[in-house]
């Protein structure tokens, strides 16, 4: 029985309890109930203890006044419309993704090995589909791409004589004012020309790409990890100190 005005709570007794006293409130501050007996209540102790106990124990409890302020509903999220769902979202996934210490170890030794694709102009557009497809960064990605424009020129060269070299094919000079002028003059004659040269220089990126990428790969991973280390060593620090200066009450 809940009676408002005493603000009692009134239940009957548990058969483990050995107090003869009602919990109630007396001038103002509940009695302190005995400790429950230490013995495993079996069945039918509650009949066989019931007259050694008071018919009623009584709880102290606090009711709630109608007049509490009740929070507000919380509002409803209006549904993403086809623009957010098919080109906001994805945008924000690329920028955001392949944090990790690992992923960023990865993403590196990717950038690095597309930035050295033979075939100027096309690496930009080869990262892209790269990281989207492989879950990369996409900033990291394209950063590490044009910070390796000093070693891509010059591996072009390379790579197109030792594609020469490898498959004993007549050397081409590659004079950038001249391929420029015959690709925008005469496009056709550029594909006859470069083609295959530059079909054998893919080869050659081909097969030394694989140890580039390792290489960068296990020499990147440790720099990660330690610094993904120190910033959630500093991270915890400021934490501490924070709590320190602004303790809890």
């Amino acid at each position: 029985m809940i009676r408002r005005g005493p603000h009692v709570l009134v239940v009957p007794p548990l058969g483990g309890i050995r107090t003869t006293q009602a919990i109630g409130l007396k001038a103002g501050r509940p009695t302190r109930p005995s400790l429950p007996s230490t013995s495993p209540v079996r069945r039918g102790d509650y009949a066989r203890n019931s007259a050694s106990h008071p018919a009623k124990l009584c709880y102290p409890f606090w009711s709630v006044s109608e007049s509490d302020p009740v929070l507000p509903p919380t509002p409803d999220v209006p549904p993403r419309n086809l623009w957010q769902r098919r080109v906001v979202d994805p945008i924000v996934a690329q920028l955001t993704q392949g944090l990790t210490p690992q992923k960023i170890a990865l993403t590196i030794a990717i950038g690095s090995s597309i930035a050295m694709f033979p075939i100027l102009g096309t690496t930009t557009l080869i990262c892209l589909i790269v990281g989207v497809f492989m879950k990369l960064n996409q900033p990291i990605i394209q950063a590490v791409n044009w910070a390796c424009t000093p070693i891509h020129i010059p591996f072009i060269f390379y790579s197109f004589k030792w594609g020469e070299l490898a498959f004993g094919s007549a050397h081409t000079r590659l004079e950038m004012r001249v391929m420029r002028r015959l690709l925008v003059d005469d496009p056709l004659r550029f594909v006859q020309d470069y083609s295959t040269t530059a079909l054998h220089a893919v080869v050659i990126w081909a097969i030394l790409v694989p140890f580039w990428a390792a290489a960068v790969y296990y020499i990147s991973l440790p720099i990660m990890r330690s610094i993904e280390s120190a910033r959630l060593a500093a991270a915890a620090k400021a934490a501490t100190e924070k709590a320190r200066t602004h303790p809890i009450p």
